[in-house]
């Protein structure tokens, strides 16, 4: 019997080391190394776990044995495969790409499964789907797929955890899209770890790739998330498949975003909006629609700023409430945006505007649970905190972008034209802007204010 070998594997990035260290060489992470029992591998496990070198060796042969010249390589375009929602498709990049594999994760409750079943249930009808199953029995899937009112036929199921046997059926059935819901419950019978463990999750992904490049297979993983918000399982797994996508929003709240991280067939950080209604989810193809429903009653504090999101600009209404401080330290609180950005553009506020809020409680909220992560919001920001500091609403038809640099000057922003066509498209008649992002001529009824420092956005309030 062949005896059983130990590694220490880092959480963080996956490197391998024959002996327990406190810190990771490859990542610089401190105590992150955990020990992997690892079993001698049967003949020819190789050609399906691809857990060692000859096995990575037979992928990358299996791709290209011959070495060719970049311009000479065929640049056929690839049909890609609507996944029936449009958003979804946003997101990939225009639809799904034979031999492409694509990691969905989430917080339990998001909705992972529910899109991916829909997803499935409605390329049924046209495609070869084999929805895999490790966490839900056959008849806990045929109940949501009826609560949901979802067309089954011609869905084909398989509820298991062993890779060898998934990639057995898989070479059947020859699908041409396969779902495994999810990767942490799959594992490998070479491979002595529990399931969900570096090692495990590693592997098994890199099977399950390395199928889908060799046979054209669209593979959709459904990943777990830590508490934090990270994908679960070594980092070496986001390295392997070709898009990363994250299924975001609470169990409160209504609205789903899906947002890509990784995509090698299209923009990253691009958004799609989803409703979770009775039936499922349900796209919503204008989200700044669903982010401005504001009250007829302007109240102090708010205002609406134009965020570029992708390939797409979006309306979202950012709301500020200064409230006098009872401690030594007042708060600062943002939810949808960089908590240090806002100490540092409060800062640029008291140098450069004149006004000072250290003896305030600062609250800051995006509505909609957006997260915003450009810098296009800076300003946006700024005045929100003015209006609320003085107690005084500002126009309802107001519109605010630009970035604010740290001596107080309003630096461009993308795709400026763009936003105030946007904006000019709701019903927004008057629009703050960086100098630089001002077109020669506005949109018909629309009033564009340039500013080029934080004085003159003040003056112009």
């Amino acid at each position: 019997m062949a005896k059983a070998k130990s590694a220490f594997v880092c959480t963080e990035c996956g490197a391998e080391y024959r002996k327990w260290q406190g810190q990771c060489s490859s990542c610089q992470e401190w105590n992150t190394l955990s020990e992997v029992r690892l079993s001698a591998a049967r003949p020819g496990a190789a050609s399906v776990g691809g857990g060692g070198t000859a096995g990575r060796a037979g992928y990358a042969g299996s791709l290209s044995r011959e070495v060719v010249d970049l311009g000479q390589v065929d640049l056929g375009e690839v049909p890609r495969l609507s996944s029936t929602f449009e958003e979804f498709d946003r997101v990939l990049g225009g639809g799904l790409v034979p031999g492409s594999a694509v990691l969905l994760g989430g917080h339990p409750g998001a909705g992972k499964s529910t899109l991916l079943l829909q997803t499935a249930c409605k390329l049924a009808q046209q495609r070869r789907v084999l929805y895999v199953t490790g966490e839900e029995s056959l008849s806990q899937v045929a109940m949501r797929a009826h609560r949901l009112q979802l067309p089954t036929q011609g869905l084909k199921m398989l509820a298991e955890t062993s890779i060898e046997t998934i990639l057995g059926v898989a070479e059947r059935e020859r699908p041409d899209i396969l779902i495994i819901d999810s990767i942490q419950t799959t594992h490998l019978e070479d491979i002595a770890s529990a399931p969900g463990g570096v090692a495990q999750v590693r592997e098994s992904a890199a099977a399950l790739t390395r199928f889908a490049k060799q046979s054209s297979t669209v593979l959709l993983l459904v990943g777990h998330v830590t508490k934090d918000g990270t994908l679960a399982g070594p980092k070496v797994l986001e390295h392997m498949i070709d898009a990363s996508l994250l299924l975001e929003g609470g169990a409160d709240s209504r609205f789903r975003t899906l947002r890509g991280q990784k995509n090698r067939f299209g923009a990253v950080n691009e958004l799609g909006v989803f409703a979770m209604l009775e039936h499922g989810l349900k796209e919503v193809k204008n989200p700044s629609a669903i982010f401005l429903s504001r009250t007829e009653e302007q109240a102090p504090g708010s205002l609406v700023m134009v965020v570029w999101e992708g390939t797409r600009p979006i309306l979202v209404e950012v709301q500020a409430l200064l409230d006098d401080s009872a401690l030594g330290n007042p708060r600062r609180v943002a939810l949808g945006l960089d908590q240090n950005r806002l100490a540092m553009l409060l800062a640029v506020l008291h140098r450069h505007g004149g006004l000072f809020t250290g003896d305030q409680d600062v609250f800051l909220n995006v509505v909609g649970g957006v997260k915003v992560l450009e810098t296009s919001a800076d300003l946006a920001v700024l005045l929100a905190v003015v209006s609320s500091l003085q107690s005084r609403p500002l126009a309802r038809e107001l519109v605010v972008f630009g970035e604010v640099g740290l001596s107080g000057e309003i630096r461009p922003v993308p795709s400026g034209q763009e936003r105030i066509v946007e904006a000019a498209k709701h019903g927004f008649r008057r629009a703050i802007v960086p100098r630089a992002n001002a077109p020669r001529h506005s949109p018909e009824g629309m009033e564009v204010v340039a500013v080029d420092k934080l004085a003159d956005a003040l003056e112009a309030l």
